[in-house]
């Protein structure tokens, strides 16, 4: 399993074949069950292969974390409200609004059952089977990025694809400064229930 051929084959059925078959039109039970045996392969590989336990790093610098995570948020704030304002302003801050509850429940499910996973996958098990093939680190951040974005295919929405892309790039370079999969977590948990918001909750399969 530590083999560089072995990797390079589990990259291509795990990152490249798996997510272009969601898109494809066959039983959503399959695609549940081909997902949730393929998720159970990466937490093996991370607890019995690679020996993870998942500790909080105590050495963690949070005062940097948050002042970081806080400019970009500003910035994320402007732009995606400014977006809805001028694409759909009926969905501007429509959840939060009129269904509070459900905008909760959202963000709890978002946060606790969907981001955590994926940075499971795409950021503590991708960089530890792949990075050390990569002899130029901003390559293989751009190649964790562009298979990030092609694990939302399924979406079959190009803006979709360009935000989980921008999204994969900010991901991979907290986690490459940080090496903290619940830092990267909180970070696109704050993100990603800010789309949920401000009123783009319908392009990623939840209501706006």
């Amino acid at each position: 399993m530590k083999s560089v051929t072995y990797k390079l084959v589990e990259f291509f059925v795990l990152f490249i074949v798996f997510p272009i078959s969601l898109a494809l039109k066959y039983a959503i039970q399959i695609k549940l069950i081909l997902g949730f045996l393929g998720f159970l392969y990466v937490l093996y590989v991370l607890l019995k292969v690679n020996k993870n336990t998942f500790k909080i790093d105590e050495t963690v610098h949070w005062k940097r974390f948050w002042k970081r995570t806080l400019i970009k948020f500003v910035l994320i704030v402007i732009i995606t409200t400014l977006f809805v304002w001028f694409t759909n302003k009926d969905a501007l801050f429509n959840v939060v609004l009129n269904k509070p509850w459900l905008w909760l429940i959202i963000l709890f499910v978002y946060a606790f059952l969907s981001v955590y996973p994926q940075e499971l996958i795409y950021r503590t098990f991708f960089f530890q089977r792949y990075e050390n093939l990569f002899m130029n680190e901003n390559l293989f951040l751009f190649v964790n990025a562009i298979v990030f974005s092609l694990g939302h295919i399924f979406f079959r929405n190009t803006l979709v694809i360009v935000l989980t892309f921008l999204g994969g790039l900010l991901f991979a370079f907290t986690f490459t400064k940080t090496r903290s999969t619940l830092l990267v977590s909180i970070e696109h948990a704050i993100y990603g229930c800010w789309l949920f918001t401000v009123g783009m909750g319908n392009m990623l399969g939840f209501p706006s």
